[in-house]
Formats: structure tokens, sequence, C-alpha cells
């Protein structure tokens, strides 16, 4: 996908997969998120930064369905999403690999692994998906009888986004794949991210970690208390002076 194109605050350049469309999302009587529009097309990794409480894991909610949009609407490949049961929307080809993971730690590797495939009648299929994340993931591999709350945390977040590759989603939807690992497994886990997404995965990206998103990412869009305030790709962004001092640590 090329660069150079600002998408806008409404949209990005290419047949757009996702298009998010004046959502608002609330919790009770709060508003997390206050009319966001946004695409992510097809082929493309966008990526969403903000600060904590800014509304980038209930926009991922609120498109797989976890917590629906009151208002606005949300469509995948042509077809409106919100108001439809998450289980309905993971037919559909959306993976949400959700923040902390979200395993069963009392399941080995392997039994996880198989719960991303519950969507597929044909064992050859999903056979073909254990070889396609075991070549991402080889550790994987070597702990598929482990119990996977006994994993360490990167090799938990190579589990829950494996788990994810297994239902063979068109769109992937990753929140804070980075939390609380070394730098060097982050680079592991980012690298793998990219091959993901050479094999064919469209990826919408939540991560604190605006340098590193940035830099796997084709365009970017930075909430602020539920809003889009600032979008671009990828480049601009990373030379944007706002973006630089809050996200960047640079003065």
């Amino acid at each position: 996908m090329p660069k150079g194109d600002s998408p806008g605050t409404n949209g990005a350049p290419g047949q757009s997969l996702l298009t998010v469309d004046g959502i608002e999302t609330f919790y009770g009587g709060i508003q997390a998120l206050k009319g966001i529009s946004f695409k992510v097309p097809a082929g493309s990794i966008v990526a969403l930064l903000g600060a904590n409480g800014a509304g980038k894991s209930t926009t991922l909610k609120s498109i797989s369905g976890l917590v629906p949009p009151l208002r606005g609407t949300v469509a995948f490949a042509g077809r409106r999403i919100d108001g439809l049961p998450s289980e309905k929307i993971v037919r559909m080809g959306i993976s949400h690999v959700p923040e902390g993971r979200e395993l069963f730690p009392e399941l080995t590797v392997l039994e996880n692994l198989k719960m991303g495939a519950y969507i597929r009648t044909d064992k050859r299929e999903t056979q073909r998906g254990l070889e396609r994340v075991q070549a991402h993931f080889p550790i994987l591999a070597e702990r598929r009888s482990q119990l996977a709350g006994t994993l360490s945390g990167g090799e938990q977040q190579m589990l829950a986004i494996g788990r994810a590759v297994m239902a063979q989603p068109k769109l992937m939807l990753l929140d804070e794949p980075s939390l609380g690992l070394a730098p060097m497994l982050v680079e592991e886990i980012f690298g793998i991210i990219g091959e993901i997404h050479a094999s064919g995965t469209t990826i919408l990206l939540v991560e604190q970690n605006a340098n590193k998103a940035l830099s796997v990412a084709d365009y970017g869009y930075v909430l602020e208390t539920g809003t889009i305030s600032l979008a671009g790709d990828s480049q601009q962004l990373l030379q944007d002076d706002h973006v630089r001092r809050a996200y960047l640590g640079h003065r």
C-alpha cells in the first residue's frame, strides 16, 4: 500500500475493508467514543495511537461486537456489522487479540490454539492453520502440551496472536501486543506481525509504543478523549510535532 496521501479523519486511500463512520460508544452513562470515523484499506496496517483512556481499546471492542456502538455504523467488506453478535463477526473474518491476551490458562497451548479454530469444520483446514501458526511461532510447537498459564509473558502474547491466526481472519484487531514485554521480545512480536501482514492479513493495531507502531503501519490515527485529533500516513505522523512531543518522547 503506497504511502504519501493523508487518510484524513474520514478515511484512507484505497479499497476499504473496514469503514467506521461516526460511532459513539458508551459504558453505562459514560461516553467513551464521540463520533469517530476512519477506514482501514484492504492489505494495509493501520495504527491507532493515544494515551490510556483515549478510546483505543473501546474502538476495537466496538468493531468486534464486544461493546456495540450506540450510534454510527461499522461496515466490513461492504456489509454492516454493528449490532451483530461477536461470534458472527468472527465468522465473517475478523479476529480480535485483546489487551491482556485472555487465554484459557488451564488449557494447553494446543487446546488454546484449537479454540481459535472453533468456527472451522474442516479438520484438514485446522491442521493447516496449526502448521501456519507453528511456522510463525516455533516455540508454540515446543510448548504445545504446556498449560497456557505457565508460559512467559512473551509466549502468552505469541499464543494469543496464534489463536487469532487460527480463525484465518481477513482483518486482525491487535490490542497492545507489546504491553509488558522486554524490548527484545517487542522486536520479535512486531517481526511476526509483519509476517502475518505479508501473508495477506489486514491489521488494525492499537499500540502505546507509537514509534514501533508507526514503523510498521501504513496509516495512523491519534485518539484523544474519544475523538480523532490527528491522522496521516505513518511518515507524516512520525514527523508531526504533536506526535513527537506526546508519543515519541521528543522535545
